[in-house]
């Protein structure tokens, strides 16, 4: 890996250079702005960063909810949290919310004179993100190509950003990559953790020297939660991970200032009511609700964490945040005293405060409430050495969707957040998931009513809210400022309202890019000499929302650079059979991104090409009744580069009695060991119709047999093998996907079986 380490910052040679060409001055006036010495606590006497687009989702909510809820909410509005960087459009700004320079300036907008301000941020972006759980799977895949778009198209575009000299009286805390390194330590047997273990480990650590190149950059690892590592037999091997990770890079302990739990979880901070004792003869740490786990709550874990470190080598002065955004557990089911019972398992029960059915009940759990208000250097648990509670996650953005929800940013749907869905996970109980989640990241508002009801600390009102149903008017006078080849800036007059207009939203092609509380807004991350059409809504603190400004349309300016154009697009992806008739089969497949823009697709059939196309679908035509053809796509740009196939797909037209055939795409992996392994598939139906209680066929070749399987039911007779749904999955909906597995062993040759029958009709091997 290429040393950083000996990069000034972005100012450094300017203000030389400068000072040479001024030399008759006598004097250079510093900024503002000045670099601070590092501290062992950066949150210690200073303030944090209030991100306004979070905020202005709560007083949207507020104003929906009225009455004495409203109020709580209005009462945390202006709470810190954390800014995710969790893809690597978001550095720029996307449809989700605006860029990273954005929140930057913001805190500075915010910071007080001689006050510290701290800028909370999550590193969010490996290469197979999240490889145990399917509902924060990310853009990056787990290859040596996705692991270099990490480095130079995601760190080092952060660490850029962050150098830049304006920032440097920022303290900047960021959250290391979520859930990376625990998953080695308790999922590493699994084919997707295997497959994304040495990523993680290049990752983090090139991550953390790229950040502490910045000078301004304090680096929390994420440490999971009590109830992930909290046994002695994950504590421990954590501890040693996590040492021999920092001290893989070039600052070795000083590249980090501590560890944060809990992130996105709802471990509660401290469960009043339970010690590590018996009950009669028995420690209750062995109930079912504990299995064992000694850690109840998060300031076991930060303790018991601690100590670890310690002793493994990691200096005194290391710190530990707590993410309290939701493991507050208050409301009426909060109890009140200890149990009586003298059994353990009611005596738990009747005690705990976390009242989830299973401690790995994870996604958008039911009951949870708000819990301590960010704060630093907090007291009352001084083995855990805390430098601040924080938010990392803001409270109402979910953990993933509790349907499949089709998507461009890599997010699975993972059962974990299907509150219909008994999991095997969690000892055969239903998940204990909210209904109607999103895909995780985005708002979820009846979960932000749910955690601000069951808050602890509960949350005092914060002032009367209007009964305002009245939107601003609409955003007027729209005009184009500078231009360049990747942005725009616009201007409007200011809108009106009765209680006055709290926000303005810009949108590009009818998608929001950002938020801004002026009448002026840059644009960024735009394709060169392109027109756009831009238009601006006006927000109040209730959440009325105005209508859409008359449009005007902006022309990014031609890419100044010299030299051929050699970069292809990136390959066209979602490809899908949008429908199909006894003579056609139309498609459709998620926009390609090109740096000077995507001139066409070209439509191929059965490995020919039979269209080019500027949308993104396609309808063939003239096809015969009830037959299948493979259809793959590939962008094209106006230089004539060519992007990479597309996933293909298989289309079947209807036959001539209008019933549709089978057509489907099933993605097989497997990872073996000794005499065992664990094979994968990913089965599609590709067709325009729904199948009900399907069946799946397919052959060994070597004497390979299923030992135990999951997600649906097998049988095997001799080398054929037979796959039929699970009571949840006997409907596989028109472009629809199911995920099913199984263990198995064989003799020492374990070669993947090469044809797969859906209903009788052939699959695409994927």
């Amino acid at each position: 890996m290429p040393s950083r380490s000996s990069r000034l910052r972005k100012g450094a040679t300017v203000v030389a250079s400068l000072a040479l060409l001024a030399a008759p001055l006598v004097a250079v006036t510093a900024p503002a702005s000045a670099a601070e010495p590092r501290v062992s606590n950066p949150f210690a006497g200073a303030t944090q960063y209030v991100n306004d687009f979070w905020s202005d989702n709560v007083e949207a909510a507020a104003g929906r909810a009225g009455g004495d809820l409203g109020s709580q909410m209005l009462a945390i509005a202006d709470e810190p949290t954390s800014v995710w960087m969790d893809r690597i459009s978001a550095i720029e700004g996307n449809a989700d919310g605006p860029g990273l320079r954005h929140h930057l300036d913001a805190a500075l907008a915010q910071k007080q004179p001689g006050v510290p301000m701290v800028f909370n941020l999550v590193i969010y972006d490996l290469p197979g993100r999240d490889c145990y759980a399917l509902a924060s799977n990310g853009e990056l895949k787990p290859t040596a190509a996705d692991m270099q778009r990490y480095k130079t198209e995601y760190i080092d575009v952060i660490a850029d950003i962050l150098d830049d000299p304006k920032y440097e009286a920022l303290r900047i805390a960021a959250t290391i990559e979520p859930d990376s390194l625990p998953n080695l330590i308790t999922n590493i047997s699994t084919p997707d953790c295997q497959a994304s273990a040495p990523y993680y480990r290049e990752g983090v650590t090139y991550a953390l020297d790229a950040l502490h190149d910045v000078g301004n950059v304090y680096s929390y690892i994420d440490a999971a939660h009590a109830g992930w590592l909290g046994w002695p037999s994950n504590a421990g091997p954590a501890a040693k991970l996590f040492k021999e990770v920092v001290l893989s890079t070039e600052a070795g302990y000083a590249s980090v200032a501590g560890f944060v739990t809990n992130t996105a979880n709802s471990t509660p901070l401290h469960e009043p009511f339970l010690e590590d004792i018996q009950v009669g003869s028995t420690p209750i740490r062995s109930a079912t609700f504990y299995e064992w786990n000694a850690d109840f709550d998060e300031t076991d874990w930060t303790a018991h964490l601690y100590d670890l470190l310690v002793a493994e080598g990691f200096p005194t002065s290391i710190g530990m945040l707590i993410d309290t955004s939701r493991n507050g557990w208050g409301g009426d089911a909060r109890p009140t005293a200890v149990s009586t019972s003298t059994n353990h398992n009611t005596y738990v029960n009747e005690s705990r405060v976390d009242k989830r059915i299973h401690r790995g009940a994870w996604c958008n759990p039911s009951g949870a409430g708000i819990g301590e208000r960010p704060q630093a250097t907090p007291a009352g648990f001084p083995e855990s050495h805390l430098h601040a509670y924080v938010w990392v996650k803001p409270p109402g953005e979910s953990d993933g969707a509790s349907t499949d929800i089709p998507n461009d940013q890599g997010k699975r749907f993972d059962r974990m957040c299907d509150p219909t869905f008994v999991s095997p996970k969690l000892a055969n109980q239903l998940t204990g998931a909210l209904p109607g989640a999103p895909l995780a990241g985005q708002w979820f508002e009846s979960q932000f009513q749910m955690l601000v009801e069951n808050a602890y600390p509960a949350i005092e009102g914060g002032g009367e809210v209007p009964d305002d149903t009245t939107p601003p008017t609409v955003p007027t006078g729209l005009v184009a400022g500078a231009t360049t080849a990747t942005s725009a800036a616009v201007s409007w007059t200011a809108s009106t309202d009765d209680t006055g207009v709290s926000a303005y939203t810009v949108l590009v092609d009818g998608a929001a890019v950002g938020t801004t509380a002026t009448t002026s807004y840059t644009i960024t991350g735009l394709d060169a000499d392109t027109s756009y059409a831009v238009t601006v809504r006006a927000r109040d603190a209730a959440g009325n929302v105005s209508a859409a400004s008359a449009p005007l349309t902006v022309t990014t300016d031609e890419d100044g650079g010299s030299g051929e154009d050699t970069q292809a697009p990136t390959a066209p992806t979602g490809l899908r059979v949008s429908g199909v008739t006894t003579s056609s089969v139309s498609l459709a497949w998620n926009a390609s991104s090109d740096d000077t823009g995507v001139d066409g697709y070209r439509v191929y059939r059965d490995g020919t090409q039979v269209a080019e196309v500027t949308t993104t679908s396609y309808t063939d035509t003239g096809l015969a009744a009830g037959t299948a053809h493979v259809y793959a796509v590939r962008a094209v740009d106006a230089a004539g580069n060519v992007s990479a196939t597309s996933g293909t797909v298989t289309g079947t037209t209807e036959d001539d009695g209008g019933e549709p055939t089978g057509a489907c795409t099933v993605a097989y992996t497997a990872s073996s060991w000794n005499t065992g392994f664990t094979g994968s598939l990913r089965l599609t139906n590709d067709s325009a119709t729904a199948l009900q209680n399907w069946t799946l066929t397919f052959d060994f070749a070597n004497g390979q047999t299923i030992t135990q399987g999951w997600s649906a039911q097998y049988a095997q007779s001799g080398s054929a093998v037979t796959v039929t749904p699970a009571a949840w999955n006997t409907t596989l909906g028109a472009g629809a996907s199911v995920e099913i597995g199984f263990n198995g062993s064989h003799a020492g040759t374990n070669t993947e079986p090469t044809s797969f029958e859906l209903n009788g009709a052939a699959c695409t091997v994927a």
